[in-house]
């Protein structure tokens, strides 16, 4: 009988899963028809949220239904596909990794992060403090080894995906690069202008920044990406050769950017979340400047 007491009470303390995705669950429901609803089913309703099917009839508004396009919570359209841009940066970086095997590391001395430095390869001196600013970028797309491609992957795959659907393709892009760009900017201000450094992995932990925003904007329970932040952390300071500068500017980016996404006044949206961007990447300016400043 305890037993069966103690199975009831978890019972009822479970969340209910999203109506579409039944595995996922779920603390909202549709403002209209009471449907549990996951962050990927979200559209953003004049009050609370709503569930597509609900989103796609009457407005309610006496409007007709072309009139009011359904909207993520974030104030993004509504895609067919919301994993689609993930699915297109997964494959960006798995073909620039093929092409990193087939060239060799002649591949990754042209285009790694790096601040200055002489590169037998090249015969020169290399780097962002050079003119070579592209490397900011272009280091976001490289990775060292298989294991290293693999988890940046997956981490990708499983946060990008419901982030992406959560805030739609234009402010998860901003939020991706923003977050990158970050993480590269704070690894030239910092690390030894000759420790060339490579990776999607600022990027990504701005994605487990705004993920923990969003949790937190939905009331969710905290604890598995919290749980999730620490173990990166710890393997980010634990670990050598792993640039920790690139992984605590795009945490910290991705948080900031990620506040102003979801917490945005709806009269001022595009304002707020397209002005911190802007924000964000003048502060990536100024480290850069600063930066080569002190080495030229």
């Amino acid at each position: 009988m305890d037993d069966q007491a103690a199975d009831s009470s978890q019972d009822a303390q479970r969340l209910p899963g999203c109506y579409r995705h039944p595995d996922r669950e779920t603390g909202v429901r549709c403002t209209r028809c009471d449907k549990p609803i996951c962050p990927e089913c979200m559209v953003d309703a004049s009050v609370g949220f709503q569930c597509p099917e609900c989103a796609r009839g009457d407005s309610g508004t006496g409007h007709a239904p072309a009139a009011s396009r359904p909207r993520t919570l974030a104030g993004g359209t509504v895609a067919a596909d919301p994993r689609l841009v993930t699915k297109i940066l997964v494959g960006v970086n798995l073909a620039v990794f093929l092409v990193q095997l087939s060239v060799g590391n002649s591949f990754d001395t042209r285009f790694e992060l790096l601040g200055q430095a002489y590169v037998p390869g090249l015969g020169s001196v290399e780097g962002i403090a050079e003119g070579q600013w592209y490397r900011m970028l272009t280091a976001m797309f490289l990775h060292g080894s298989y294991i290293h491609i693999l988890f940046n992957m997956l981490s990708l795959w499983w946060i990008g995906g419901p982030l992406e659907a959560a805030l739609g393709r234009a402010r998860y892009l901003a939020l991706y690069f923003v977050s990158g760009l970050a993480g590269s900017a704070l690894t030239y201000l910092i690390a030894a202008p000759n420790q060339p450094s490579l990776g999607a992995s600022g990027a990504i932990f701005g994605l487990f920044g705004a993920t923990a925003i969003l949790m937190r904007r939905l009331n969710y329970d905290m604890r598995p990406i919290i749980a999730l932040l620490v173990i990166n952390l710890i393997f980010t300071f634990g670990w050598s050769n792993i640039a920790w500068q690139a992984h605590i500017g795009g945490l910290v980016a991705g948080v900031l950017t990620g506040y102003a996404m979801v917490h945005a006044p709806r009269e001022r949206r595009d304002l707020v979340q397209y002005g911190a961007c802007a924000l964000v990447l003048v502060v990536v300016v100024a480290m850069t400047l600063i930066r080569t400043a002190q080495l030229t």
